[in-house]
């Protein structure tokens, strides 16, 4: 085990150590089931969510639209997902599983999605609650309090 580093060093340890799981795992997933770990979770959100619109699939995500354009695109091409134009507003897709998509929204072993169902079952709630606090006030100030590089921060 490295020496302590002090509490948001080591605390960034892990999450590095979470991002190569993630994509370790998401590489495995293309090998085993043809699907990486973004499209797992498209496939799945859309199952839960019939007609849903590329927007909210982005923001439920935490994406980017133009980088879930990519992900909605092949997983259309191979006949995962169907397109349609939003009733209400044509200029909106929504997009549904194809019977090829329904065949793969169930759960898989092997995937990010197993994983973190593994893990989070040998934890008790409110460590998983304050695990999913403290993660969701990281990406918000990744994401929203973006710092200047010569803005220095007294905790890093």
């Amino acid at each position: 085990m490295p020496a302590p580093l002090g509490e948001v060093l080591d605390f960034m340890r892990i999450l590095w150590a979470l991002d190569h799981g993630l994509q370790l795992t998401s590489k495995r997933m293309v090998t085993t089931w043809g699907l990486t770990g973004p499209q797992r979770m498209v496939i799945r959100l859309v199952g839960r969510f019939p007609n849903i619109s590329a927007g909210h699939l982005a923001q439920a995500l935490h994406l980017h639209p133009s980088t879930l354009t990519g992900v909605l695109k092949r997983l259309e091409a191979r006949e995962i997902l169907w397109r349609k134009p939003d009733p209400k507003d044509g200029r909106r897709a929504l997009f549904g599983l194809t019977p090829k998509g329904r065949e793969l929204n169930i759960p898989m072993r092997g995937t990010v999605e197993s994983a973190i169902e593994a893990a989070l079952a040998k934890l008790p709630a409110d460590t998983v609650k304050a695990a999913g606090d403290a993660l969701a006030e990281i990406a918000r100030q990744l994401t929203d309090g973006l710092q200047t590089p010569r803005e220095r921060s007294s905790t890093a």
